[in-house]
């Protein structure tokens, strides 16, 4: 699906049936130099029970134009924007990683927009090394190799994969090498800067999901833990053996999780 924010394209999956604004909906947010295709079991599953979806690309990713948005609270309020252009009121929110923080600043200052928020893969503060960092600033491929490393858990990395003869590092490799330059650091840069979390989750008055991978290198489980203390009405789940791209890894545990909080 195609829309029109800030007076340039954005590409929205919806979940293989056409976005009913009607129903209610749910916004799903990728991660540091991903895109809508992190999503595609768990926005097929709820675009066929009943939901509107909206896996969306942010600016400068995957199928939308640019220019990027250098922070998380600029693609929190552009959010809304995006709603305002899909003809939805309000919206449950679901964000991984980076997009965790995304949904998690989105629902705290427009809570009025927000019904309820799942934040997979969440931590804060979302510090980056500098080992990550400096590059990612200079698009060596060393940083692709480094997120795709700490990305996914043991299990992921030897094998695990659903269909026998594909392995999913493989995969998400080429998803951050087919982002343009700059798109890597960008998104790094913004969750390491963002110092809002405990303001936001003390301000989040919608009911909140962790999903945690329990072998997370990237986002530890404690880092959410802390978070999901300071909020009036959270729950946390965690994925054994699991990393931190838990919607690959464990697709129909995250499924499962998603499905009784939504």
């Amino acid at each position: 699906m195609e829309l029109t924010v800030d007076d340039r394209e954005v590409f929205a999956a919806t979940g293989g049936k056409p976005f009913d604004p009607s129903l209610p909906t749910i916004v799903f947010v990728h991660g540091a130099s991903f895109d809508h295709t992190a999503w595609t079991l768990q926005t097929r599953y709820f675009a066929w029970h009943g939901y509107g979806v909206l896996a969306v690309d942010l600016p400068g990713h995957g199928r939308s134009a640019g220019p990027l948005l250098e922070t998380i609270p600029a693609m929190a309020d552009w959010l809304t924007r995006l709603l305002d252009a899909a003809g939805v009121g309000k919206a449950a929110l679901a964000g991984h990683s980076m997009g965790a923080l995304v949904a998690l600043d989105a629902a705290a200052r427009h809570g009025d927009r927000v019904t309820s928020a799942c934040l997979l893969g969440a931590g804060y503060p979302m510090r980056v090394n500098d080992a990550l960092l400096q590059p990612a600033k200079a698009n060596a491929h060393l940083a692709m190799d480094l997120v795709n490393s700490w990305g996914y858990g043991r299990d992921a990395q030897f094998g695990g994969h659903r269909v026998p003869g594909l392995w999913m590092m493989r995969g998400g490799l080429r998803v951050l090498e087919r982002a343009g330059d700059g798109v890597l650091f960008n998104d790094l840069n913004a969750c390491n800067a963002y110092d809002d979390g405990a303001a936001a989750a003390e301000a989040i008055a919608c009911p909140v999901l962790f999903v945690l991978g329990e072998k997370d290198m990237m986002a530890p489980v404690k880092a959410a833990r802390g978070l999901a203390a300071g909020m009036r009405r959270a729950e946390v789940t965690v994925l054994k053996g699991v990393g931190h791209i838990m919607m690959e890894e464990a697709p129909d545990a995250t499924l499962d999780a998603m499905r009784a909080f939504f």
